[in-house]
């Protein structure tokens, strides 16, 4: 009854944020403190997403298809990767350097070449998406593989364990809980990175609806898509954490 309790009170602050935030935009949109061409009021938004309802589900479709393949293959590489880096030490210490590298190159600059080299289909859009979501999933499996307890470990090579049950058994099942927090990080990335990457280029998408939008000044349209991406990423993580009870039912009794 008092989990209960905890649960409710911790949701009851979060929608009170937003009812106030909510508020003070309606008031200030509304009182024309600030131009609804500058800022639309949310009703005005509400408004513009219910009339664009139809066209913004066919748009979502493409960008959660590319979302939801990026991702996938995202985790798979990252997966890979870790697992490499984490087996053979002169790897990990030649290319740990590099794949952090990579994350200093702006999203930005790598799309437009991207689009350059592979047309304007979904193959570009889905690279771009693996090059963001995977740095995430490497670095917090390599993490969680590096920081199994040793003395299971060695309890394990005395009892005659091979490299690849110790993995199995003791290391993949230890890394769990942070793959599945990088893998909530990396969700939302995969989202954000389908619709930047659309922005460039495509004949269809979040992006692209955003780009033909803002070039008509239709701001309200502009802001019922960011609302839109949100509840997207929104729902892929909480996905993601229904996932992780079907994967972690140990943590539901801590």
């Amino acid at each position: 009854m008092k989990r209960k309790s905890q649960n409710t009170t911790s949701k009851f602050w979060p929608i009170l944020a937003i009812v106030i935030l909510l508020a003070v935009w309606q008031i200030a949109s509304g009182t024309g403190l600030i131009p609804k061409y500058l800022l639309p009021s949310p009703i005005d938004t509400i408004v513009a997403f219910v009339k664009d309802f139809p066209l913004l589900m066919e748009h979502s479709k493409v960008t959660i298809i590319e979302a939801v393949v990026g991702l996938g293959a995202g985790v798979l590489v990252g997966f890979i990767m870790a697992v490499i880096m984490d087996r053979f030490e002169k790897l990990y210490q030649a290319f740990y350097p590099l794949i952090v590298i990579t994350q200093t190159i702006p999203t930005v600059a790598i799309a437009p070449l991207l689009v350059l080299w592979f047309g304007y289909e979904m193959l570009p859009k889905v690279i771009l998406i693996v090059i963001v979501t995977f740095f995430p999933i490497t670095v917090s499996l390599l993490t969680g593989f590096r920081s199994a307890d040793r003395d299971t470990v060695n309890l394990m090579r005395t009892m005659g364990a091979t490299k690849m049950q110790i993995f199995w058994h003791v290391k993949f099942p230890g890394s769990l809980g942070q793959f599945f927090s990088s893998l909530r990080i990396s969700a939302s990335y995969a989202v954000v990175g389908a619709v930047i990457s659309e922005w460039l280029g495509g004949f269809s998408g979040l992006g692209v609806y955003m780009t033909r939008v803002k070039k008509a000044f239709a701001f309200d349209k502009m802001f019922a898509v960011i609302f839109l991406i949100s509840i997207l990423s929104l729902l892929l993580m909480w996905l993601i954490n229904v996932i992780q009870k079907k994967c972690m039912p140990w943590e539901e009794h801590k």
